[in-house]
Formats: C-alpha cells, structure tokens, sequence
C-alpha cells in the first residue's frame, strides 16, 4: 500500500470502513465522505464550500463557473444565504429593517471601493459584448439593484454601493445631516457622489422588501444626460467638487422591474458595510480628486489610475481637482456638518466583533472533529468541544494556515508565515478527556529507525502488518514482535481503535529507563521559596502577607491524579545581601537558621532537613513562617542580591539530584556587591533611537550564563517583582524567560489595593501542573522542517527546545520553511514530541500529531489561513526583533509583510477590479486592524506613561502567549453593561474598541487579559449608581476603585459575576480599575481603545487601512 494513497491509516470513530458498497469514507486525503461530519457553514476561513446548492425560495442563481452568466434580476449574489451578507447591518434609503445575516466566503471587495477618479466606468471588463447602457449602469453601481418586484443581482464591476439597511450594531447615530434618512424611495443628496443629474441610486433589498426602491416613471432605463432635477450637492458639467476621502463615483441608473441585465459579473459585493441610511458608503479615501496627506502618513496618496476605455454610453471625461483650493458654488447651501472633511464610515470596514459573533454562531454548536486533514479550527473567541478523531486538537496546536504551499516559490510569492503555535500540556475543559497514557513495558515506544518520529495515526502497516512504512521520512521498519497485529482487507491493524497511538491525534508514552537523565529514574521535584526580606518587602507588609498565605498554600501543591497527598517536597530560604538557609527537618522542635554570606562563591550548607514533605514537617515550617515576619521586622538593610539566590537553588536542587522550581519574591534592582550587580541604566532618551534594542538587552552575561546551568539541572525560576522604581525586567526576567519560568510584576505594590492579585496569581502559580526537565522536539514530513522558535525555553542545538519547567499556559511557536517540493496528495504532518517528568516524578512522553493540506493554488493558501494565529506569530516575531534592531525597522518590516501578503492575494486571486478598491481575502480581513493593534502595543510605540520596565515585561509575556491571549491583549473586549437584561446571565455582546462606541449614559468593561477597566459615562442613571457604588451620585464614585462594594441587587450581582467569569478565563488576575468619564484616569483607559489614534502617534484603524491600501497598490504598480 503507498504511503500517499488517499485511503487514511485512520478513519474517523465511527465510520464504516471504505471498502464496503455504498460508503465512502472521510480520508486525510481531504476528500469528505459521505459519512464525514457535515459543516452546515464552511469553515470561516476554510475551504470555500463551492456556493449554496440550494436558492433561497423564488430565486434562481448564476452558475459558480469562472465566466460571466448572464444575471437576471431574480438573481442573488453567489454563495449568499438570504441578502447582504453584512457584518454588522447595512442602510438603505428608507425605514431601516433588521435581517440576518451570514458570512460568504471568498474575497471581499469591502464596503465601497476607493473609487476612480471623475465619472470614469468603475471596472474595465475586457470580455464579453459591448455593454449596454443598462448594464453600464449597473457596473458602475456595483451593487444588487432592486425593482418592486423581485432582488436583483449584483452587477458587475465595484462592490459598493449604499447596501440594504440593518440595524447598526453599534448603536444608533442621529436623523440628521449625512446620517439623515430619507422617505422611501427617494433618493439622498449625493454630496459625496460625482454623479449623472437625474439618476435615482437604488439599494439592496432584503426579500422580504419588495417596496425598497421606486423606478424612474419613464418605465425605461434613463442614459445619463443633463436633465432631470438635480439633487442637492450636485454641480452641472463635470464632476462635482467632492469632499475629500469621500467616494467619488457615478450612481448607477434604475433599471425597471424586468430588465435583463446580461455580462460579466465584477467582484462579489461588499460583505461588511453597516452605513446609515441616505450615507454614500466610502473606503480608504485614496480616489477621488487629488487630496492632502493623510493624518499621519508623510505622502498624498496617488489618484486611482483609469483602467483604459469601454464601450457604450461614456461617462464625462475626469477632471483632477484638488477640492480645497477651488470655491465650490454648493458648498454654502450645505448644512453645517457637511462641510466637514469626512472620514470613512467606521462602520463600512470589517469589524472584529461581527466576525467573532458570526463564527460562534455557525461553529459553536457543533463539535469540532479533528479525523479530517487540513480543517481550520473554529475561531479562539469561539467556545465549542474537540473529538480527537486522529489529529490533535487545536488547543494543543494552531496553525497560520492549515493548507500549505507545495512549492517554496509559491511560499515565498504570498509571504504568508508558515508556523505553528504549540501548547503541549493545555488544560482542556472538563467535557474533554486528558490524552490517554500508553505503557509499552520495557521496550519503550515504537519509533521508526531512521527519522525516530514515534508511532502515529498517519504510519502506513505493510506486509500483513510484519512492517511498517513511515509518514515522515519513507523509511520501512520492522513491526516487533510483541506488537505484531493482523491487517483487515482494508489495510488497517484491527486493533488500530484499542490503541491511541493508532487512532487519536494526542497521546502519552510512559518513558523507559533509556530516557532519564544518566540512565536513572528521576526523583520527585521539589519547590523552593526563596523570599527577600529587605527593608522594602517589610515596609510593604510583603512578607508578613506571603508567610501567612503559604501555610495553608502548600496543602495545594500540585499532584499526580487520584493522590492522596503531592510527592513535591519544599524549601525555604530568605535573603537581603546575604542567604538565610533554614532546616526544617520534622524531628526538630524549632527551625535552624544558617546564614551564607560569601554570596561570591556560593554553596548549600546543609542537606539533609532542607527539602522536605510538608505533612511531615508541618509544624516546623508553620513555626518557620510565624517567625520570619518576626525575625526581619526591624531590618535597615536595603541591599540586595540575585545571581547567588538562584544558584543557591539551583545548587540544592543538584544536591537533591532533582528537578524544581524556585519561587523567587523580589523588590529592588540587585546592587549590592556579589555576582550579576546591576546599575540602573534607564534612560528614556534612548527612545526611537538606534540604541533603543539595548533597553530590552541584558545588562550583562551573568543571567544568561545561569539561565544555561539552571535548564541543565531542571531548576525552573517564577519570578514575583514588587518593585517601586526601576529593577531592569530586561535583565532579571533572563532566567524565568530561559527556563520555561513566568515573571510577575506588582509596582508600587500596596497590600490593601494588590493583595488580591498577589494572592490569586500566586495560587495558581503554585498549584498548576508542570512538566520538568522537558525537551520538545518538532519533526515534519519531507518536504519542509522546522527553522525557528519562539517562547521562554532554551536551546543549545538547532532542533530541541529544553525547558526546566513547562506549564499549561506556555506555547511554543515553530516556524516552518520548505526544503523540498510537497505533494498534494499526502499532505504535510507535525509531529511534536515532548519528553518530561511529571508532578510525580514519572518520565513521560506526551506526542501530539497534525496533518496539514498542500497546494498548488494560492488561493486555496488564503482560503485556510487563520488570522489570530497568524498576528500571533508576527507580534512575537516583532518582539523579539525589538532586541537586536531599531524599533522602527521591526514596525516597517511588519507593515511590509502584510502588504505584501494581501497584494499577494489581490493580484493572484481576487477577480479584476480597479486599483482604487481594497480587497481583502475573507478570512484575513481583520489582519489590518489586528496589525495596527501590535504597531501601537506599549514594545513597538511607547506612549511617555510607559516605563521601560514596563515595555520589558510586556515583551517576555507576549512571546510565550498562546492564540487566544494574544487576540485578546492587542484586541481588548469592551463589553456594555446596561443594554442586556439584568436577568440575563451571559456575556453581553461586545462592542468594538473605538471612543465613539462609548454612551455617556452606560457603563462599559474593558479587558485585556492582564487589565480590567470599568468606565461609567457622566450621564448613567442615578439608581445604576446606587445599585453598583451604594452612592447617590456619578460625583460621588470614587476614581481607581478597586473593589465594588457588595450589594444585595440584581445589577451589583450582575457585575460582579461578570468580572469574576472574566478573571477567570484568564491566566493572570485582573485587577479592576473604575474610571469615571472625563476622569484624568481615562486617559490610561483610552489607550485601550485600539481603533482610535494612540497619544504615542499610533495611528487609528481608518487611517492604517488607507495607508495599508496605499502600501498594496504601490506594490502592484
């Protein structure tokens, strides 16, 4: 049997085997059977799956074929479910209605296009008749057309236009001025529109609104000509005076109930566009007549080219004016708030709410079964079951694109990073079970000879199943004869569904002797508290506070399943200039202090009582943490050290001949004289600078030397920071970073305002499971390898990634590169191994296998590409170029990558359309505006407020998150609180990050993942602010609140149930933060609001997109 073949090694549970008549089942060729799950919604952002097969009632529909059909006005667009397929609503000039809508695959042409210049036709269709002036009309609308009798369908040339009316999400704006609605049937002021007199634009209609839009009552279509009444904001000859960034561009005639509209159809029509009614939709503002630099950006941008001539009736020529230097007679007669220059409507670009809200509404419901090859995973904001059917599921893996070019040509011509983000020991919800643990006795798992990839779903039995072909490398080897299996007649082991191995994506081997670190068993780890207890962390009743948690903390350590007790044992030791040991030996009455104060040459001076078991020597440790607060009360010493305390653990550990974490409680930079002295070498004039990397550098070798020891050992550091001024996280953080350690960070640590935080994160620090001692290896099938990772690990070689300690929140992000041509057929498979030693001391291997599609088509790329994962990537990319150069070349290389990434697509996929459109593929559309969030973060365009310890903290954290928290840290939720019910016990809906989504009469949440913001408007009800605050008063609220006051009423539970859920999807607790509206705390609060412009000079989501498309087009000319 090849190895390529297309019948997989493991059918889904469940499904009939392929030979039998009648069935065809789902392989990991990609092909579905019929016993397959079905998807009633592609996959966001995966496979196309081709267009609906069935019309909505009473409409026929164009074939999906590469040539133009003839549209007829029954038509709807391809592909849509009912009508506009509108994230967030659309207008029409009329009564606004609500429909739903659904997502379409393919490109999206948004909003409106930035349109030619002048009256020009909007697209050159070089094939097909000469069009007709009917047609002309409908290719320079670009949109449905709708009649009083049936939808129409969407005409060819530019996807734009005024679309259908949909309540706006985000609130309602005004009857007035742009936004003013119209009577039905009437059109609006075309102020923005260079249009023809007398030509009525037409909207799109839901189906159930057959009155949308009353035809011209010649009864035939009008050409365009010079009579007619003119609307308002219309000029006589030529193209009227725009206002600037605004769509210039013909409105399209009305065609009569039953006109044929025949020729090739343009570009989808827009999916994303809430307008306003009676509001010209607009794009990015490169058209229309010259304009004026755009906000932000050095250079005007170019006018849209004219894309040669067409025949038909032709459109007057354009004429290039710039709009602000020429007296415009309609100006004067315009009301007030059109005199303005106008902006983009926000609400016609795509809206990361709409696509989060629209993929847990078609992929939340079902669960995700992972036995098909190459399927995009729902979304990370989605909540939603895995059933491991043979790959692993994606809260083990992630992937940038889940069909990946065959050829590195092709790779290289879309630039779209081919990586995997990896979290091997994920938690997994309580519905799922953890991988089930495989033991082979003595001979250990089954491995093939050549490439040592382990036993596999995707390994191909040969020979009656006496050998085995291998996946990854093609090498045949023998099948021992203790796992020697039958082969059905299909080729399958018959066994093949008692064994995980053979059947699941995710598994676990217990390791064999061979594994363990000098041939031995390892022993239990251990933990060691190592806590300063300088005049600072007593002041600050640091101590007295961590002593009294960690008496009951320690019945919490974490432990192997059904234990009764944890095999962990513990240490502690304090320190200032010099180390305090202490045995805590259970046969002693009181514990025994030994001081090392020769902190150059450091050593352990005892063994025996110093790791110990807590239930054995409770007493002495609970006497121990009474007197430690005791003992140092009366401290002057101000000095600390640091090196020599993590080689002091270190030591211990080695001592011990075991592996372990130490918990590090620290306040102040290490200055007194022993080695890794530090010197405070803040200077913010170094900013946008070339000596700007040096701030995110160590300060010197020392750390990453011992970084280097300690991942020998297995000694993994968490590092707990508590500092008031400056203590170089650039260079403390080294030693966490390096051994799979976590760093906390509680400035100007206060015990009443940061206990609750200090507390929370340190229990959860101490009782997650962790894996020691780890190595990870990531092993591919031929065709491409592994070249590069990110995360807080180690590497001494070019393929393992070792970890001291590995815990369930940590990701490691692998970047693939081809070194040889794939094959479309087999596909491409990861197989990531990570040996470790468990909580219990028990050497394992935990495996997780994917296997991804190859292409040969760059639009299949684009199709399956995932955008979270993929601003995952680039952002720790980013950070880590921060450390070796100019911040601003790591911020031009991002917005290069990207430009490149969507001309790309625009060129080689999307269907022709003028230059002065923006199309982005359906499935990255929100890569512009999660881009934009990580050029803005604090590491890439610090605002004055922001410390450089700040920044370095920030960076270490990034480059270890997993997809859903780096979506949620550069794209923060801004949840209403009062517009669902009180009753209602679910998540209100989320609105976007912008200022002008805030209601001076709500209160909003805001959070991050490591903030929690609550913002009350000026204007909220008096009896909202009793309900949460128990004050009478929005002036008596106090600013910087922490905590809400518990109140017996449904609102205050409301809330305070809300917060709690939120803390506790995250990894870090939130603290809350009330910031009341025109409060000089808003300031800090505004910074979170990632579509507007930064203080910092980040640019808002608007503007990135004009200067994004900008980027592409000169990329395309």
């Amino acid at each position: 049997m090849n190895v390529n073949q297309s019948v997989p090694p493991v059918p889904s549970f469940g499904q009939p085997q392929p030979v039998y008549p009648g069935y065809h089942q789902s392989s990991y060729g990609g092909q579905s059977g019929s016993t397959a799950p079905t998807i009633p919604y592609g996959a966001y952002n995966g496979p196309v799956p081709g267009y609906q097969q069935t019309p909505p009632q009473g409409m026929s529909r164009a074939s999906p074929s590469s040539g133009a059909p003839p549209a007829s006005i029954a038509q709807a667009p391809c592909g849509q479910a009912a009508y506009g397929q509108f994230g967030q609503g659309d207008v029409q000039n009329g009564p606004s209605s609500t429909v739903q809508m659904q997502r379409l695959p393919g490109s999206q042409p948004f909003g409106s296009p930035l349109a030619p210049v002048g009256n020009q036709p909007a697209v050159l269709q070089p094939y097909g008749p000469p069009p007709t002036s009917a047609q002309v009309t409908a290719q320079l609308s670009g949109m449905q057309i709708s009649g009083a009798v049936a939808p129409a369908p969407p005409s060819s040339g530019l996807g734009y236009g005024p679309p259908t009316s949909l309540a706006s999400a985000s609130g309602s704006f005004p009857n007035s001025g742009l936004y003013g609605s119209y009577p039905q049937g009437q059109a609006p002021p075309l102020s923005q529109a260079q249009g023809h007199p007398g030509i009525q634009t037409p909207q799109r209609s839901a189906p159930s609104q057959a009155s949308g839009f009353i035809p011209p009552a010649s009864g035939g279509p009008r050409l365009p000509s010079m009579t007619g009444p003119l609307l308002p904001g219309q000029s006589f000859g030529g193209p009227s005076v725009s206002q600037p960034n605004h769509v210039s561009s013909p409105p399209p005639q009305a065609l009569p109930p039953g006109t044929q509209m025949t020729g090739p159809l343009g570009p989808l029509p827009p999916m994303h566009s809430p307008q306003q009614p009676g509001y010209q939709p607009q794009q990015n503002g490169s058209f229309g007549p010259a304009r004026g630099p755009q906000p932000n950006y050095g250079s005007p941008y170019p006018a849209a080219p004219t894309f040669g001539s067409q025949s038909g009736p032709q459109p007057l020529p354009p004429k290039r004016l710039d709009p602000d230097a020429i007296p415009s007679p309609q100006l004067s007669e315009l009301p007030p708030q059109q005199k303005t220059r106008h902006r983009i409507d926000p609400d016609a670009i795509p809206s990361p709410i709409q696509v989060i809200e629209d993929d847990r509404n078609n992929r939340g419901t079902e669960p995700f079964v992972t036995g098909v090859r190459g399927q995009v995973p729902p979304l990370v904001t989605t909540n939603f079951l895995v059933k491991d059917q043979g790959n692993a599921s994606p809260r083990y893996i992630r992937c940038t694109s889940y069909n990946i070019p065959c050829t590195s040509d092709m790779a290289k011509q879309a630039q779209v990073p081919l990586a995997a983000v990896i979290k091997p020991l994920a938690r997994l919800p309580p519905e799922e079970a953890s991988p089930y643990v495989v033991d082979h006795g003595e001979s250990g798992p089954l491995r093939c000879n050549r490439c040592k990839a382990y036993m596999c779903p995707f390994m191909q039995f040969i020979e009656g199943g006496r050998r085995f072909q291998c996946c990854f490398c093609s090498c045949i080897n023998d099948v021992p004869p203790q796992y020697f299996q039958h082969l059905d007649h299909t080729g399958k082991r018959v066994d093949a569904y008692d064994r995980p191995e053979l059947s699941l994506g995710s598994y676990e081997f217990l390791a064999t002797v061979d594994y363990c670190k000098n041939n031995k068993f390892p022993s239990p780890p251990a933990f060691i508290f190592m806590i300063d207890v300088s005049y600072n962390a007593i002041r600050t009743g640091l101590v007295r506070l961590l002593c009294e948690e960690l008496k009951s903390l320690l019945d919490f350590l974490p432990r192997e399943g059904g234990a009764e007790e944890s095999a962990i044992r513990v240490g502690f030791v304090t320190y200032n200039k010099v180390l305090h040991f202490y045995n805590v030996k259970s046969s002693l009455a009181q514990p025994q202090m030994m001081v090392v104060s020769d902190v150059a040459d450091m050593f352990v001076p005892l063994l025996d009582g110093f790791l110990v078991n807590v239930n054995e020597s409770r007493a002495v440790i609970t006497s121990l943490l009474d007197q430690i607060p005791e003992m140092f009360a009366d401290t002057r010493e101000t000095e600390t050290v640091f090196v020599p305390v993590i080689q002091a653990g270190m030591e211990a550990l080695k001592a011990a001949e075991c592996a372990g974490k130490l918990f590090l409680f620290h306040t102040s930079l290490p200055i007194a004289e022993a080695p890794g002295k530090l010197k405070n070498r803040d200077d913010r004039k170094l900013i946008n600078t070339d000596k700007e990397k040096t701030l995110f550098q160590p300060q010197t070798g020392a750390y990453q030397t011992l970084a280097k020891e300690c991942v020998a050992q297995g000694c993994c550091v968490d590092l707990f920071l508590f500092p008031n001024q400056y203590v170089d996280v650039a260079t403390l953080s080294v030693v966490p970073q390096l051994t799979g350690g976590s760093v906390y960070k509680y400035a100007c640590f206060q015990v009443e305002n940061d206990q609750e935080r200090f507390l929370s994160d340190l229990r959860r620090d101490v009782q997650k499971v962790v894996g020691f001692d780890a190595v990870m290896r990531v092993r591919t099938s031929t065709g491409i390898r592994a070249v590069d990772f990110f995360g807080a690990f180690y590497m001494s070689n070019t393929t393992d990634v070792e970890l001291a300690g590995l815990d369930g929140d940590k990701t490691v992000t692998v970047e693939f590169k081809h070194d040889d041509r794939l094959n479309e057929e087999s596909g491409a498979l990861l197989q990531c191994a990570l040996l470790y030693t468990s909580c219990a001391g028990q050497r394992r291997l935990r495996i997780h296998n994917l296997a991804l599609n190859c292409c040969t088509q760059l639009a299949d790329l684009y199709r399956n590409c995932e955008t979270d994962t993929l601003i995952n990537y680039m952002a720790k990319f980013a950070y880590r170029g921060v450390l070796n150069s100019p911040v601003k070349a790591v911020r031009d290389t991002l917005i290069t990558q990207c430009a490149q990434i969507l001309a790309c697509y625009r060129k080689n996929c999307a269907s022709p359309s003028s230059a002065g459109q923006l199309i982005l593929p359906e499935c990255m559309k929100l890569l512009p505006v999660y881009l934009n969030c990580v050029l803005k973060s604090d590491v890439l365009q610090p605002g004055a407020e922001i410390t450089t310890d700040d920044r370095a903290y920030v960076r270490q954290l990034v480059t270890s998150m997993d997809v859903a928290e780096t979506n949620v840290f550069f794209y923060p939720r801004l949840l209403p609180l009062t517009k669902s019910p009180i009753e209602s016990t679910t998540e209100p809906p989320a609105v976007r990050a912008s200022e002008e989504r805030l209601s001076n009469g709500d209160m909003y949440l805001l959070e991050n993942g490591l903030n929690l913001f609550l913002w009350v408007g000026a204007s909220v009800q008096q009896g909202v602010v009793q309900s949460l605050f128990s004050v009478s008063s929005f002036s008596q609220i106090t600013s910087g609140l922490s905590v809400l006051p518990v109140l017996d009423n449904p609102l205050s539970k409301k809330v305070r149930g809300l917060i709690d859920s939120l803390r506790a999807q995250r990894s870090r607790y939130m603290k809350l933060i009330v910031v009341k509206q025109e409060d000089k705390l808003e300031m800090l609060f505004k910074h979170f609001l990632v579509e507007d412009k930064s203080l910092s000079g980040g640019a808002s989501y608007v503007d990135f997109l004009c200067h994004m498309h900008k980027e592409i087009r000169q990329l395309l000319s």
